[in-house]
């Protein structure tokens, strides 16, 4: 039982991190970190997103593989497959459900997808069977290495995509400084008070045996 709660946890922070991508591109208020420095670095190099994306992402995947395999599992494949078909239904539905929101309706979403964010990647990283390679990168630094707590790997790992971004002539939003500050911080709340009790039953982790 206490794996099917691990798996049912990765695969539904994943899907709900890619319903907020989908938010988020909606509102259409700033990308998240990175996003940003993914653009930033096509920028550069006068290339697309996709191939940046793909390179960035498998560079930071071999990183992660030598400095801490652990975090590379089934939630990295849910990742790949599942986030961008999920972005993609969710634009749609809201194209279809508020085709032109205003202002406020776009900060709503915003915000929205920003909690949501940071509930779904504290179901995923507490469930413990791989993350992005991104996402690793804190994690790392935070329980491998023991640098700072992990709310502040994510800030710093987050603020540097987002300078890379604004270097490089990426139009930033309010949601990405948002996004830059709190998912660390939110993301912790949301661990301490909500997945590490649902993965463990109701109990406290340190309970659970």
């Amino acid at each position: 039982m206490y794996q099917v709660r691990r798996v049912t946890m990765a695969l539904c922070g994943v899907i709900l991190c890619g319903f907020c991508v989908g938010m988020l591109q909606k509102a259409n208020l700033g990308v998240d970190p990175f996003t940003c420095f993914v653009t930033g670095i096509a920028n550069l190099f006068s290339s697309t997103y996709s191939t940046f994306y793909l390179i960035l992402t498998g560079s930071l995947l071999a990183v992660v593989l030598i400095l801490r395999r652990h975090y590379i599992g089934i939630a990295t494949i849910f990742n790949l497959l599942l986030t961008g078909v999920m972005a993609d239904f969710m634009r749609g539905l809201l194209d279809t459900v508020i085709p032109h929101p205003g202002l406020m309706a776009r900060g709503c979403l915003m915000l929205a997808a920003i909690v949501f964010t940071c509930l779904a990647a504290a179901l995923y990283f507490t469930a413990d069977l791989g993350v992005s390679a991104y996402d690793a990168l804190a994690l790392i630094a935070a329980y491998k290495y023991q640098l700072l707590p992990f709310k502040y790997c994510r800030i710093i790992t987050d603020s540097i995509c987002v300078l890379v971004g604004l270097a490089f002539d990426v139009t930033l939003g309010i949601g990405t400084i948002i996004t830059a500050l709190f998912m660390g911080p939110l993301t912790q709340w949301f661990r301490a008070n909500l997945a590490e009790p649902l993965l463990a039953g109701g109990l406290h982790p340190a309970d659970r045996h």
